[in-house]
Formats: C-alpha cells, sequence, structure tokens
C-alpha cells in the first residue's frame, strides 16, 4: 500500500477526535442529538483549522444508517462511503475553479431531486468566497429555501468577501487557529503512534512555525520525518526550517545582563554563520524578553513551551525590571527600522549595542566591558565634571540619584527643590513686585528657586521686565516705574505658611521606628532609595499601623499584580536600611485610610497651581494691564515658580 501522508491519515473520524474548535463542536453537538437543524452552515478560520473535516463529519452523522446523532458508528456503508470520499450524496465543490455563474445554476438545477443512498444530499462548497456575484445571486433564493433533503455547508478563509445576504441565510462558526501547546500534544500523540523518535524541542518549533494550522503542523512533520531519516531532531529541524540557535539569544542577553560588549558582538559573530533572518533573530529577543518580563511579575505564568523555563528564570533574576521594559522597546522598534540598514546585521549589532549604551533615567550606572577593561557608562552630569574615557558608551539621558537620608550631599552640591520644598517661609506679609522677596530657605541653605546664575548678576533688574505700552500682543519690554504702585500685597501668605510647614517636616522626619507616625510615610517614601517601578509602587502604599517591630502598609486591588515579591522585598530591604535594624514589613490588599504620598503630591500641586493663579489675579500690576489695557490673563500658562 502506498504511503499516506500524516494529515491525511490522521484526518479526525468523529467528533471527539477534534483537536480544539470546543466552541463550535458543542453547537454542532447539541444540534444534532437535539434535532435542531439548520438548513446552512458556514464555517471560518485560517487554513487548516478543520472547517472541511468538521463539514465532513457533520454529513456523516447526518447520513449515518444508525439514525441522526453526533456519533456517527463509522461502520455503516454511508460513513464507510464518506471517510473515502466517494458517498454520492455528498456533493463537494471547489469554488475556486468553478466559479461561473453556469456552474452554479447547474449544482441548483439538482438541488430539487431527492438523495441517492443517505438521508440528506449535502452540498460541501469549498473557499465559497471565490464565487463571482452572479453565481452569488443565482444561489442566493436556493440557500435561503432549500429542499427539507438537501443541506448547505460553506466554508472560507475569507468571510469579509461574502455578500452580506449570504451571510444573513447562515449560522457563522468561526474556527481559531490552534495554540502550540494544542499542536505539540497531538503531534506527540500522533508520533507516538506511528513510533517515529523525536526531540520535544523540535516538536515546538514545528508547533511555532505552523502558525495555529493543525495542517500545516502535520506537513511539516512528514517532512521533518524525511529530513531526519526516520527521526524528529531539533538540530534537523532548526536546519530544515531556517531558525537559530535559541542558545544563541540567550547568549546574548547573558552578555547584555553582564555588560560583556566583546561577548556580545562575538554571539552576533556566531549567529553569522548560519545566514539568518535578523528580522527573526529580533522576533526570537522580543520574545524571550517577553518571557523574562512574565518570569519577573508572575514566575507562574512561564511554561517550559521550548524547555528554557530555567534560562528564562535565570535572566528573571539577573536583569531589572526596568532594562527588560527598555530592551523590548529598543529591540521592538529596531525591528522597525531594520529594512532601512544597509546591512542587516549592522541593524543587529546596533540595536544590541544601543541596549547597552541607555539605561532607565533612575537606574545606577552600568559596568561596560570594553576592550577587555570594565568601565562605568557615564552620565551627561559626569561629563561635565571630568572628560570621559573614548572607549566608554555614554548614555543619553540625565539620571536621578536617590539616597538614603544618611548620605551627605557635597558642599558644592545644589539639589533640586522637592516637592514639599517648593514654598519655603517668606519673611513678611507684604513684598514689592519689583524687589525680589526675602526668602529663607527652612534651615536647607537652598539658593532661592529664581536664582539661576550662580551669584553672578544677570545684567538687568526685574523692573526691566515689565511690558511696555505697545498693545496686548507687545512682547516688547521696558522700563516703566510709574506704572507700579509703591508697595502692593502680593496675596493672602496664610496658604504658603501652610506649604512651608512641609519643608519642616521633612527635615523632622525621623530615622527611628519609636518617633514615627503614619503621616511621615508620604515624606521619607522618597528618602528610602528607590527608584524606578519600585519607587512609583512605593508611593502609592498608605502607611496604617506602627507596632514596635514592623509597619503595615495596604494596597489596592490594581497593585496586586505589579507589587509581586521581588518589589515587596525591594521595598522591605530599604526601610530596613533606612531605619537601620530589621523590621517585620506586612502588606494588605485592603482599604486606603490614610493618604499615599502619590496623592500628598497631586494635592500639593494643586494646592501650588490654585495659589500661583491666586498670586497672578492679586498681582498690583497684572491688575493695572487689566484696567489700561483690557488684557486677559491665560489661566493655563500659569505654573508655580518651581
Amino acid at each position: 500500500m502506498s504511503y499516506q501522508v500524516l494529515a491525511r491519515k490522521w484526518r479526525p473520524a468523529k467528533f471527539q477526535e477534534m483537536v480544539g474548535q470546543e466552541h463550535v463542536l458543542k453547537a454542532l453537538v447539541n444540534a444534532l442529538d437535539d434535532d435542531r437543524l439548520h438548513h446552512a452552515y458556514l464555517f471560518t478560520g485560517t487554513r487548516g483549522v478543520g472547517k472541511t473535516s468538521i463539514a465532513r463529519l457533520f454529513a456523516k452523522s447526518l447520513n449515518c444508517e444508525t439514525g441522526v446523532s453526533s456519533t456517527p458508528c463509522g461502520e455503516c456503508s454511508a460513513c464507510r462511503e464518506i471517510a473515502e470520499g466517494r458517498f454520492v450524496d455528498l456533493i463537494e465543490v471547489d469554488a475556486a475553479s468553478r466559479t461561473k455563474v453556469e456552474d452554479t445554476r447547474e449544482l441548483m438545477e439538482n438541488v430539487q431531486y431527492a438523495p441517492t443512498h443517505g438521508r440528506y444530499k449535502v452540498y460541501l462548497i469549498d473557499e465559497v468566497h471565490m464565487l463571482s456575484t452572479h453565481s452569488f445571486n443565482a444561489l442566493l433564493k436556493t440557500l435561503e429555501e432549500p429542499p427539507p433533503h438537501v443541506k448547505f455547508l460553506l466554508a472560507t478563509t475569507d468571510p469579509q468577501k461574502l455578500p452580506i445576504t449570504i451571510l444573513s441565510r447562515c449560522l457563522q462558526f468561526n474556527l481559531k487557529n490552534l495554540i502550540p501547546e494544542r499542536i505539540v500534544n497531538h503531534l506527540t500523540h500522533v508520533l507516538t503512534q506511528e513510533q517515529v523518535a523525536y526531540d520535544d524541542p523540535a516538536l515546538w518549533l514545528l508547533a511555532r512555525s505552523a502558525d495555529g494550522s493543525m495542517r500545516d503542523a502535520m506537513s511539516l512533520t512528514d517532512q521533518a520525518i524525511a529530513f531526519g531519516a526516520g527521526s524528529i531532531q531539533e538540530a534537523d529541524v532548526r536546519a530544515m526550517l531556517g531558525t537559530i540557535d535559541q542558545r544563541l539569544v540567550y547568549q546574548m542577553l547573558q552578555c547584555l545582563a553582564s555588560g560583556d560588549a566583546r561577548g556580545l558582538i562575538a554571539s552576533v559573530s556566531d549567529l553569522a554563520q548560519f545566514s539568518p533572518d535578523y528580522n527573526a533573530v529580533l522576533g526570537d529577543l522580543i520574545s524571550v524578553l517577553h518571557r523574562i518580563a512574565l518570569a519577573q511579575t508572575i514566575p507562574d505564568a512561564v511554561d517550559n513551551s521550548m524547555g528554557d523555563k530555567e534560562q528564562v528564570t535565570q535572566l528573571a533574576g539577573q536583569l531589572s525590571a526596568e532594562d527588560v521594559q527598555l530592551y523590548y522597546q529598543v529591540a521592538l522598534m529596531g525591528r522597525k527600522d531594520l529594512p532601512f540598514v544597509p546591512d542587516p546585521r549592522e541593524g543587529l549589532e546596533m540595536v544590541l549595542l544601543r541596549m547597552l549604551a541607555f539605561r532607565p533615567a533612575s537606574a545606577a550606572p552600568r559596568n561596560v566591558t570594553l576592550s577587555g577593561v570594565e568601565q562605568s557608562s557615564v552620565t551627561p552630569q559626569s561629563q561635565a565634571s571630568s572628560e570621559a574615557p573614548s572607549s566608554v558608551v555614554a548614555t543619553s539621558e540625565p539620571q536621578q540619584v536617590h539616597s538614603a537620608p544618611s548620605q551627605a550631599q557635597p558642599s558644592d552640591s545644589k539639589p533640586p527643590l522637592s516637592e514639599s520644598e517648593a514654598y519655603p517661609e517668606l519673611t513678611g506679609p507684604e513684598v514689592d513686585p519689583v524687589k525680589k522677596p526675602e526668602v529663607k530657605a527652612a534651615e536647607a541653605d537652598l539658593p532661592p528657586p529664581w536664582d539661576t546664575h550662580d551669584g553672578e548678576d544677570p545684567g538687568y533688574s526685574s523692573a526691566d521686565l515689565i511690558p511696555a505700552a505697545g498693545g496686548e500682543n507687545s512682547d516688547v519690554f521696558a522700563k516703566e516705574p510709574e506704572m507700579v504702585p509703591e508697595k502692593a500685597p502680593l496675596t493672602d501668605l496664610s496658604e504658603v505658611g501652610e506649604i512651608a510647614k512641609s519643608v519642616v517636616e521633612v527635615e523632622s522626619c525621623p530615622n527611628t521606628l519609636a518617633d514615627l507616625v503614619l503621616e511621615h510615610w508620604v515624606h521619607i517614601s522618597r528618602s528610602i532609595g528607590l527608584s524606578g517601578m519600585t519607587e512609583s509602587l512605593a508611593t502609592h502604599l498608605s502607611l496604617e499601623n506602627i507596632s514596635e517591630s514592623g509597619l503595615v502598609f495596604h494596597y489596592t486591588k490594581e497593585q496586586h499584580t505589579m507589587l509581586n515579591e521581588i518589589q515587596r522585598e525591594r521595598i522591605s530591604d530599604a526601610l530596613n536600611s533606612y531605619f537601620q535594624t530589621t523590621l517585620q514589613i506586612e502588606f494588605m490588599q485592603s482599604p486606603q485610610r490614610q493618604e499615599t504620598p502619590a496623592q500628598y503630591l497631586n494635592r500639593k500641586r494643586e494646592e501650588r497651581h490654585a495659589l500661583a493663579i491666586e498670586t497672578i489675579r492679586n498681582d498690583a500690576t497684572v491688575k493695572l494691564l487689566q484696567d489700561n489695557f483690557d488684557a486677559q490673563i491665560e489661566l493655563s500658562s500659569v505654573v508655580p515658580i518651581d
């Protein structure tokens, strides 16, 4: 007997043997068992997902000699003839080759005749979207009101091309693409029955290459058996499909994690020996980064689909969550730009070098090994004070350094004002709008926020900035001292005093647990040395209880997924380091009764913005401009001075 390909040999003989498509099978089984049969069914889906197989099983169930049911016997003459493709009352039509209206009319003329051998005359029209407009019109009336002994089964891969008049006369079932796990399980069963030796990673390669089609998977399996001389091995399948060794992708990520630039380029050289599709290489890199991100956020969600769970878990511990997200975005953008580079290998190398060069703004410098020498990637701030070596890759974004309160700032540094230090105390209830108001920097020895010249004379006074009378749109400035009153109240400073208290609160925050109160959390959360996503998560926690040995934080339901064990451990370690003791930190998903640091900052920001608007409205110069020039305040442009 001649060899029969796996796709035909293992075509399902009953509904229970179908792989996937449970949502379609359930509806058809219930319709057959309850005798609630429609006259026309439409099956849609991509190639090789079971459209024709389901239609033939449905025809077998309709014409089985034991009666209409979802479990045909498979032994009677009707079942055997349908399985062998010679049942006279099952008329299979390939619409792609019979598109003319004459062919459709010929079919419809025979509809009125009773079935020859079976219970129903079944018309199975494959790729029905290929019919012409006239053919659809010829089919329309018969499809709507066929004789009781006729059933129409239509199959198509492109239902959008069907007229709405056809769609409205059919029960439509959308077949889904099969996931790789389903395909691998079925291939394992088939190869075990066929007694063919195989590697599990090879089956995963075949399943992914099939792209959701079981027929494609079976055809590729046939090809792999022939390529491997009777067995399916991973190396043979990779060579057959033209895919790269996945270990090289993990090697690249290991080099990225360790900052090994030389090893990274060496990995690309090893990869180039396979003459790979570099676009596919970046796709594999993106997929692995996705799995690493899953492992960091939801460890249980990582499967062993490529036999790589151990490598993915290891990389998840070596790379930070911020780096993984950055690498994913760089690879995604690099894949989009790949068609524009002179050489695809150059494009891949530049994508990898970008991953080495750039860091999230809040991350610490990375040690990069270049030319056998380990060096730290530099930030623009450090380049200002010392010349960087030519071999060092520099980041293009400024980096924020979050230091604990115990770490002293350099004496000549001028740190930016924090959210709570934006409004220092003012010395009196009135200030001169022309002269700089006197400001006390709340025991911090910080420069006033308007001092940007480091003590140098800017060459003009604030009186030079009074608008000249040149029209409401004039941008020319001139001195007009006669328009400025001698003394004018800036605003009611009671609100400024309230905001200024936050400066004292920040500086008086304790570093011992005994002196800590719930309200201190909104200030110390930004002083415990956290950064990136961990800092963002911490600012959305509320401190609800303080005991002698620990703290209790509440978080919302939306934070549950992101606040995993890794993030909790980072927050706990930062708090232990801040208080210089070992605390029992508890995180509970519960209503937040205390204000979170994020809510506190938003409230202060809104208060400062409202204060700035009120200050502008009460300013004597602004009022004078409004009275004399009918000027209007553009409130959307008003921002606090910090």
